[in-house]
C-alpha cells in the first residue's frame, strides 16, 4: 500500500519547507483582497507562515508578504494573524 504524499509549503518567515496543515494560508483574492484562509480552499495566491509570533515578526520586518503579493498588506492582516496564534497558544 502506497502512503498518501503530504502536500509541503515554505513558511515566509522562517523560510523552513512544512506540512501545509501546521501553516495559515493569508490569501489574495482575485479582487485583490487580502485574507486569512484557514481551510485552505479560497481562490487566489496564498502565502503561507508559521503559527509563531517570533515568525510572524520575521515575515513582517523582511515584508515577505509584501513580496509574495506583489502589493501592500493592511496592519489588520498582521493583527488577525497574531490573535490567531494567540487563540491557538491558549487552546
Amino acid at each position: 500500500m502506497q502512503k498518501k504524499k503530504i502536500p509541503m509549503r515554505q513558511c515566509v518567515g522562517c523560510r523552513e519547507m512544512k506540512p501545509k496543515r501546521e501553516l495559515i494560508r493569508v490569501v489574495r483574492s482575485p479582487e485583490g483582497e487580502i485574507g486569512l484562509d484557514f481551510r485552505g480552499k479560497n481562490p487566489g495566491r496564498g502565502a503561507y507562515v508559521c503559527p509563531d509570533a517570533a515568525c510572524l515578526a520575521r515575515a513582517r520586518k523582511g515584508r515577505a508578504l509584501e513580496r509574495a503579493f506583489g502589493c501592500p498588506v493592511p496592519d489588520e492582516v498582521y493583527d488577525r494573524l497574531c490573535e490567531q496564534m494567540e487563540q491557538n497558544a491558549d487552546a
